[in-house]
This record gives structure tokens, sequence and C-alpha cells, in this order.
């Protein structure tokens, strides 16, 4: 599958907001961000102050944004979009709650990787069961009630014992319950908007779509 090759660090930058693609060391006051907060080239504080971006790019940004947060490919955004936009609500906060529950994104919510490319690796790896059955497909849709489990053989793997033990700096969802001991996390319930803790306008992304 296509990824981007560009260095984090300046997908970050031309963003303006933390990604938090490299997982933890995100939080460290060093993240270029906080040293750089202009975009990368060699005129980019130049052009920040200098460029005003029209509607319609304040709009692809923040799609653009929310795609690089989640890594996930057009192709399977868009199809998450129409899938949002079918249900009774605002579309906003459906597309949100998808993209929340991909098994990958869990499995980094529960603190058993640093990031979310980590998490997609560990899963495609089949290091997860889910209710008990082996499941290695990252965009899997966890529900209400689903139990996400380390399996046996893998309890050791060190990436996934030391990601448990840096867990404890960040904030986990009220939607997610974690026994730290057995390696084991409990879907409680489908995530609201206010429990999604990312810097993002989701309206701008669904005017994006429906223009």
């Amino acid at each position: 599958m296509a990824r981007s090759t560009e260095p984090r660090c300046r997908q970050c930058r031309r963003a303006g907001v933390r990604l938090y693609l490299k997982g933890d060391r995100c939080f460290s006051p060093k993240c270029a961000l906080e040293r750089r907060s202009y975009p990368p080239g060699e005129k980019g504080e130049m052009r920040m102050r200098r460029r005003k971006l029209s509607d319609y790019g304040i709009r692809l940004r923040e799609k653009q944004k929310l795609k690089k947060i989640y890594g996930v490919l057009e192709t399977q955004f868009r199809r998450y979009f129409r899938k949002a936009s079918k249900r009774r609500g605002v579309t906003g906060d459906y597309l949100l709650q998808i993209l929340e529950t991909r098994l990958d994104n869990v499995v980094y919510r529960l603190g058993f990787a640093t990031s979310r490319s980590q998490a997609r690796q560990l899963v495609g790896h089949r290091h997860f069961l889910v209710n008990g059955k082996m499941v290695d497909i990252p965009s899997y849709t966890v529900r209400p009630g689903d139990m996400i489990q380390v399996k046996e053989k893998s309890k050791q793997v060190p990436i996934i014992v030391q990601a448990l033990g840096q867990a404890g700096g960040r904030s986990r969802p009220e939607w997610l319950e974690l026994d730290a001991e057995v390696m084991s996390g409990k879907v409680l319930s489908l995530p609201s908007r206010d429990q999604i803790d990312i810097e993002i306008q989701d309206q701008l992304v669904v005017e994006y779509y429906s223009r």
C-alpha cells in the first residue's frame, strides 16, 4: 500500500499542528514544530507570512491532516465519508467515530503501541486477538463489548512491553478499558465527539467532500 515517504516532522510543520506520527516522541519539547512552527523549505517562514489560503485550500488542508493522523489513504477515506454521510446525525462526528474504531487506532489508544503506524504494523504481524480470534486487518472495525488481547506468544515482544510501560503518560479515552496485567482491553462504548482528542475541524472536512 502506498504511504508518504516524507519525513514525519515535515508533515507536522506543513499541517501546522502535531499529527502524532512519531508516537511518544511527539510529546517531547524538542519537537520540530515547537522549534520551527513555519512550513518546511528554504523560504517556509516567508511563505507563512505572505500566504493566505482560499476557502478550498483551508478545507483541503483539514482533510489532509485527518488522513495523515489516522494513516488512511484517499480511496478508503472517501469510503468512510460516504458511510458516515448515509447515517442520520452529524456526519463529521460519525466520520471520526469510524476512524477511532479502527483496530489499529484502538491498539494505539490502549497503549500497546507508541504510534498508529506502529500499531498498524503490529496488527498486520498478527499479534492481537479480537474476542479470542486472530485479526490481522488494521482497518477492522471494533464494536462495543469487543475484547482486544495481545496473543500469549506476543506478550514478551519488546515493542509491546515498552509501549505499555510508556503509555502511562498518555490519557486513555473513557470509551476503552485496559487491563495492563493481562494485556487486554475492552471497548465499552462507541466514542462521542468530545471523547476524541484530536485538533481537527471535522466540519471543514465534510464541506470539502460536499462541495
